[in-house]
């Protein structure tokens, strides 16, 4: 059951929604449900979502918020992303509590993953 005034679902625009469900199904293991050709739910992330087909990219740069990723092994994160279509756009740095990288998945949108470690 929803949790009262929490958090329940994250919606993201998508300018290639099938790039998008391939990508995050093959790296995160989403699992997606198809509601026309223009939204697509997902599940499985921790928090439920979906993507909506849209000329637009949700990044930083533009003002968007970060979802960030939790990784007990960022460096195998990263090489999973890379070779499933995504870009990484800030590389490996530290901050303080660990380590995290940003990229970008197929549709252009702007995520990020953080570990303790760098190893």
């Amino acid at each position: 059951m929803p949790a009262h005034e929490k958090l329940n679902y994250l919606e993201f625009p998508a300018v290639a929604p099938d790039a998008t469900k391939a990508f995050f199904a093959a790296v995160f293991g989403w699992r997606f449900v198809d509601y026309g050709p223009d939204y697509t739910a997902f599940e499985g992330a921790g928090m439920d979502g979906g993507f909506y087909r849209a000329p637009l990219a949700s990044t930083t740069d533009k003002g968007a918020v970060l979802p960030v990723f939790y990784s007990s092994d960022i460096l195998a994160t990263q090489a999973k992303i890379e070779a499933s279509g995504g870009k990484v756009i800030k590389p490996l740095f530290s901050f303080p509590g660990g380590y995290r990288f940003h990229f970008l998945e197929p549709s252009g949108n702007e995520f990020a993953v953080w570990s303790e470690t760098a190893d």
